[in-house]
This record gives C-alpha cells, structure tokens and sequence, in this order.
C-alpha cells in the first residue's frame, strides 16, 4: 500500500470580459442569472463550461467518450447496419444492457428501451459490443426466439412476460461498460447499478458569475422577408433576445493526486491532461448563440495556485459587487479586487500549504499577491505543470 500523501490541487483563477452574450440559458429561454451579495449577476453554469472543456479534451487527445442513455439504440443500429434483421438487432441491442449485471440496468420501455439512467462510455465500445453480439448471434437468436414464443402464450390477467435471460457474458459486457477514457478519469463518473464503474471526478468546475452587477439587456430584432411583395417591406420574424455583458470570475481546480490514482499511477498522463485542461479552461466557452454574439474573447487574467490538501476559491472576493472604475470599465477595479482577497487570504491561512503560485495578464503593470508573472498563458502552463510535479512522487492510499 502506498504511503500516504495529502492530496495536492491547482486552483485556476480567471477574470474574463465579455461583450453581449448568451452562452447559458435557462428553461425560460433568457440568460442565466443568479443573486449574490444582494445583487443579480450574470451566471454561466458549470455544466455548461465542463462540456466544451471535454470536448476540446477529447479533440485534442483524439479519444472521445459519449454521455448517453441510447447505447441499446445505438448498438441495434450498428448490427442492422452489418446486416442483420430488424427484431433481432433489437433484441441484442437490449441483451446488451439486459447483460451488464446480475438483473440488468434499468430501462425505459417507453421510449424504446433507452437506459434510465445516463451512461458515461468510450465512443469505440460500440464496435467492442458489435463484435461481441457477433460472436454470440447464434444464442442471441436461440434466446431471440424463446422470447418471441414466451410473448406469444397466453398468460393470466395482471401478470407481466417474463424477463428475458442475459444471454451475453456478463463479466464482459460490464468490464466494456467499465472501460474509461482520459476525460472520464478526468471529470469522474457515477453508474449506481454498477458500482465499480464509479469514478471519483478529480476536477471540479464552479458556475461563473459576473464580478458586477448585471441584469438581462433586451435586443429587438427583425428578420426581413426577402420575397416579400414588390413595395411591401417589413419583417418575417420579429422577437425580442436577451442578451448579458460584463467581467466573469471563472474558478476550476483539480485534485492531481486524485487524477494520479485514476490514472493507475500514470503521472506523465496525469501532468499531461493538467496541461491540456488548464489551456481548455482558458481559451473554450460555450458556444451558444455564438452566430449572432460571436463573444470571442480571452481571459484578462489568469491565476494559478497549487496548494496542498484543500483547494481555495476566490470566488468572495466579489460578494459584494465591483463598482466601474471613473473612466468606466469593471476589468481593472476586478484584478485590484482579487489581488486583495489574494494578498487577506494569504495572511489569513498562512502559505505553508500554498506550493507556487503565478500569473499571467494582458495587463502591462505588475500585480500583488498573485505570485511569479508569466508573460505568456504557456509559459504560465508550463509553470503549473513544474510546480505540480513533486505531487506525482506520492499517492494517496
């Protein structure tokens, strides 16, 4: 058993400005908002930063996973596309989840038999349960069979069809379902009906919030109907958007040690994703309504902390919101803010547990607490990265 080690974090710290946008929205089709300090902010969630972050992830390593709940679909659509009939790739797709533990996971018989619960798995599984159906279509037809002649009998009122037998082997089926790629080691994931298919998320992603005040803007707008009636004009469409603008904080940070540990001790793997997320977490946002706002924008500011057994957020720094500076503008009053909260937090908790910390900005004047500039995000990569290292000597127990 490895000796114990207390588990080391890197804490990424953003102020990010951004003109009219909507990268998030909520049920009502508006901005997401939230109150905090008394004061309504514009909020990104973090469900909505944690995807484009994995998928840069997954483009960059070229090893993607998919979050689904159609996996029996999509394994039917694989065996009908290699040729077999219709009911029968069917029935396999469904022996597939019927196959992945003692009594199957659970589905929607609803809607055509999707799982119930929302699966975490590596894209090329489905070419690893295509060919395992191949090697067992003749008992898949058997079983096949049997079933159609059991839904056939007459049963007494009240009773249900018996539940098919798993017919594939359910050690395999499940170690497939089981497999993980970097992203899953990365972001965790929960399969309650099969336990040991749990992975413990070693980065955590925290909704953005506007430092500032800031409340939905309208946008009315028109769309022109180009074949309108010669000397008619006016519009096709008309509705009114909304749209949110101002600085965000955006906060990440990731258990190195945790990510060690489900990477089986893989410590150039696990400095690699650090790296390679850190730079997702810096340049990727949602992309929605990106056609009509296109808020492509950087960071002003990035900061970095690697820190020893707990990670800490900046995020109080602005409770109370940033007032714009006298010539307007709240990106300035912000990187003053934060460096405050930085500088009060370093009194308050000590640096004994602070390992390194620096910055990078587009920001010509130098700034407090923060740590070592970098003049540029990869240098600042880089640094993390290095200062992070001495965590991958030792694992947790």
């Amino acid at each position: 058993m490895a000796a114990y080690s207390p588990a080391r974090y890197i804490d990424l710290h953003a102020l990010h400005p951004l003109p009219a946008s909507l990268l998030n929205r909520g049920e009502d089709n508006e901005p997401k908002t939230l109150m905090l300090g008394g004061a309504v902010r514009a909020m990104v969630s973090s469900q909505a930063l944690k995807r484009p972050i994995r998928l840069a992830l997954e483009q960059e390593l070229d090893e993607h996973a998919a979050r689904t709940r159609m996996l029996p679909l999509r394994v039917a659509d694989a065996l009908r596309a290699a040729g077999w009939p219709e009911d029968l790739a069917a029935f396999a797709g469904a022996q597939v989840v019927r196959s992945a533990n003692r009594e199957g996971l659970k589905t929607e018989d609803r809607q055509n038999g999707i799982t119930s619960a929302m699966l975490y798995l590596p894209r090329d599984i489905l070419d690893d349960l295509t060919a395992l159906c191949l090697k067992y279509r003749t008992d898949l037809e058997e079983a096949h069979a049997q079933a159609a002649a059991d839904a056939a009998r007459p049963t007494k009122k009240g009773t249900r069809p018996r539940k098919p037998a798993a017919v594939l082997p359910t050690a395999h089926v499940a170690a497939l379902i089981k497999r993980r790629t970097a992203t899953i080691n990365l972001f965790g994931r929960m399969l309650a009906e099969i336990p040991s298919a749990q992975v413990d998320g070693a980065a955590q992603i925290a909704p953005a919030f506007s430092v500032h005040k800031s409340g939905l803007q309208p946008d009315f707008f028109t769309a022109v109907e180009d074949w309108g009636k010669s000397g008619e004009s006016g519009g096709a469409h008309l509705q009114t958007a909304f749209f949110t603008t101002g600085t965000l904080y955006r906060y990440a940070t990731v258990n190195l040690t945790e990510l060690i540990r489900n990477l089986d001790g893989d410590e150039a793997q696990a400095h690699n994703l650090l790296a390679l997320f850190t730079e997702a977490f810096m340049m990727t946002l949602p992309p929605a309504k990106k056609t009509s706002t296109a808020p492509h924008t950087v960071p002003h500011l990035v900061h970095y902390a690697v820190r020893d057994r707990r990670p800490v957020s900046y995020a109080a720094a602005f409770e109370q919101p940033v007032k714009a500076a006298p010539a307007g503008g709240y990106t300035a009053p912000a990187v003053q803010t934060l460096s405050e909260h930085a500088g009060a937090l370093n009194r308050l908790l000590g640096t004994r547990r602070l390992v390194a910390h620096g910055y990078a900005t587009a920001q010509n004047t130098p700034i407090e607490h923060l740590g070592t500039r970098h003049d540029s995000f990869d240098e600042l990569i880089d640094a993390l990265t290095a200062a992070a290292a001495p965590a991958a000597s030792a694992v947790s127990a």
